[in-house]
């Protein structure tokens, strides 16, 4: 089983590279053990797609919920591992902090922090007080942890590309390794990001199906993510398949 410390180093180098990277979502052990064999350097939890698993939606999962996840994934699999870490489960910067040191000791060398709190965008202040407190937590860690930071408006549509930008770069001074704003809706937005912000940035794919790899490398992304879209066309096979049972009798599903 590979180190801790040395998953951190693979994933440092790899945002460090000049080619833009995939990093999918696994939702569970078995489907991270999939994508790690399929051969991707990196995977990250989907916290939508983990909120499946146990039936419910996207934000109703608990904090050590998560952590037990996320030591799940880490143990079964060499590659590193992202954890989507929602807002660390605590509104003020500590103990959002705090809970970061907690998810890292669980086996993952990364994870995100969103400016969302379930239910509305924390202001710009709180925000990047949020990421200082996180970065600043895990700098103690013996090991490089990349910490990004998610600016959250374009996804929950209370914000405009300007405000995330202003985001990005505060979070980015703020301590954080990566950026992302989930929501950017074309290859005009990744490249107005792309060329204010100094530090690694994610993109969310989905809202741009019809881009490839090729394109976000020209414009210098760092790596590209799928978020649930993964375990939502698992479960809509599996929803397809089981209608195939109940209307014909067939056991032919494919």
């Amino acid at each position: 089983m590979t180190s801790q410390s040395d998953k951190a180093r693979v994933f440092e180098a790899l945002h460090a590279k000049s080619e833009t990277f995939i990093i999918p979502n696994p939702w569970d052990a078995g489907s991270a053990r999939v994508l790690q064999d399929a051969g991707f350097k990196a995977l990250a939890t989907t916290s939508a797609g983990f909120a499946w698993t146990l039936g419910r939606v996207d934000g109703e999962v608990s904090l050590e919920e998560k952590l037990v996840h996320c030591r799940a994934l880490s143990t079964v699999t060499d590659v590193p591992l992202n954890a989507d870490f929602e807002n660390g489960f605590a509104d003020a910067p500590d103990e959002a902090a705090a809970n970061l040191v907690r998810v890292a000791e669980a086996g993952v060398v990364g994870a995100s922090i969103e400016d969302w709190s379930g239910s509305e965008i924390y202001d710009f202040d709180l925000a990047v007080a949020r990421i200082a407190a996180c970065a600043e937590a895990v700098a103690k860690l013996p090991y490089k942890f990349m910490l990004t930071a998610r600016a959250e408006g374009l996804l929950r549509q209370t914000s405009d590309l300007d405000d995330a930008i202003k985001r990005l770069q505060a979070f980015a001074a703020a301590g954080a390794d990566v950026l992302y704003a989930p929501g950017l809706k074309s290859l005009t937005d990744v490249e107005a990001v792309m060329k204010v912000v100094s530090k690694p940035l994610n993109v969310l794919a989905p809202f741009m199906p019809k881009v490839t790899l090729a394109e976000y490398n020209t414009l210098g992304v760092a790596r590209v993510s799928v978020g649930g879209a993964l375990a939502h066309f698992t479960r809509a096979a599996t929803k397809s398949a089981a209608g195939k049972l109940i209307s014909s009798g067939s056991f032919v599903l494919g």
